[in-house]
């Protein structure tokens, strides 16, 4: 069986930017063990997988290592593909995927995600992943993942992890995401997975789905600009919608290829 497979750079406007997402259209779907063996093979942060329904696109999303229930970047990859190479007509794409309908509205080269809002609690921060930190947060919350905050942008981006010690714990399907207010934006971050093939995501889309509303209340803006500051960098404007967060980026075709399932 021949498979169409897409990459693309997602969260940025120049190819070898933002981060890398594999889209791979089906007609039916495939197992779960075959769906996780081609994320595997792609080696990626995410593979997304899609079968057209009559309103609705059904997506999924994979790492090399599990299913995840909500990706950004991926989502974005997909609606890329799909306006850019499939040809689909509709400036407004429904979503149906494991966290509820999500619609994304393509406007010129931005594409708008309506996510749901996970605005984290304060929480305690586990012995492991502070043993992990090579500078500590001031201050530590949680929703789906932990949310560590710091003084400074320059903090953000000098965090080290040790993995040795990071990989002790078990977030499935969460991770740890660290930031600060940026210099010359809203805030900026990064994300770090224990136990991933991949240690830092290089732009995280679904954390923003708790960085949003956290630093909406933090900064009394609705609107906010970021950056994720890992070594590939990616744009992000977002808007804080009370029970939901709108996320916008640009993305680029990286290539298109095939891959072959016996």
């Amino acid at each position: 069986m021949k498979l169409n497979l897409y990459q693309i750079d997602a969260f940025t406007d120049r190819i070898f930017g933002g981060n890398p997402a594999c889209v791979v259209p089906l007609e039916s779907w495939l197992s779960d063990e075959v769906l996780l063996n081609i994320a595997k093979e792609n080696a990626v942060a995410e593979t997304a997988f899609f079968v057209k329904k009559e309103d609705k696109i059904h997506l999924r999303w994979f790492t090399p290592d599990i299913e995840m229930d909500l990706c950004g970047h991926a989502t974005l990859a997909t609606a890329h593909c799909l306006k850019t190479i499939l040809s689909y007509t509709r400036d407004q794409i429904i979503f149906e995927t494991l966290s509820g309908d999500l619609i994304v509205t393509v406007q010129d080269d931005l594409y708008t995600m309506d996510f749901p809002s996970r605005m984290p609690t304060s929480a305690a921060l586990p012995a492991i992943i502070q043993q992990s930190l090579n500078i500590q947060p001031k201050e530590v919350l949680k929703s789906r993942d932990y949310v560590l905050v710091y003084d400074s942008e320059s903090d953000v981006k000098n965090i080290r992890i040790n993995r040795q010690v990071f990989d002790q714990i078990n977030l499935d399907p969460g991770g740890v995401v660290v930031t600060a207010k940026g210099d010359h934006c809203d805030f900026v971050s990064r994300y770090f997975t224990p136990q991933a093939s991949i240690l830092e995501d290089p732009v995280t889309g679904s954390a923003h789905c708790s960085l949003i509303p956290f630093w909406s209340a933090r900064l009394h803006k609705k609107t906010l600009h970021a950056f994720q500051v890992s070594e590939r960098i990616g744009e992000l404007f977002c808007e804080d919608k009370k029970d939901r967060v709108a996320i916008s980026g640009k993305a680029r075709t990286y290539s298109n290829g095939a891959c072959w399932i016996a």
